[in-house]
């Protein structure tokens, strides 16, 4: 969906500026985490749309590296956690599974 939509104007702006437009999308992620508060519905939608900005923004650099990142997730961790194999990730907290 996003490469029907955006793909034209992706590879014309290319990695670099998308992934600069990413960044800047990560950022309004965590201003959105920051100022969150659960009560608050549009505090909830605010964080909502910058969830889904960062992820058309990741998907978009895949595309452009012609990396399919359903396929990539799922390769990864269709058999569990990465590192300890198990289905509920077993690992310390203190390690990036």
């Amino acid at each position: 969906m996003i490469q029907e939509m955006f793909g034209h104007k992706d590879q014309k702006r290319g990695i670099d500026g998308t992934y600069m437009w990413f960044m800047e999308e990560v950022g309004e992620l965590a201003g959105a985490l920051r100022a969150f508060d659960g009560a608050d519905p549009q505090k909830r939608e605010e964080l909502q749309g910058e969830f889904a900005d960062v992820l058309a923004w990741l998907v978009t650099l895949a595309n452009l590296s012609g990396i399919d990142l359903t396929q990539a997730v799922r390769k990864k961790y269709i058999t569990g956690c990465p590192r300890c194999g198990k289905d509920v990730c077993q690992c310390q907290l203190s390690k990036k599974p």
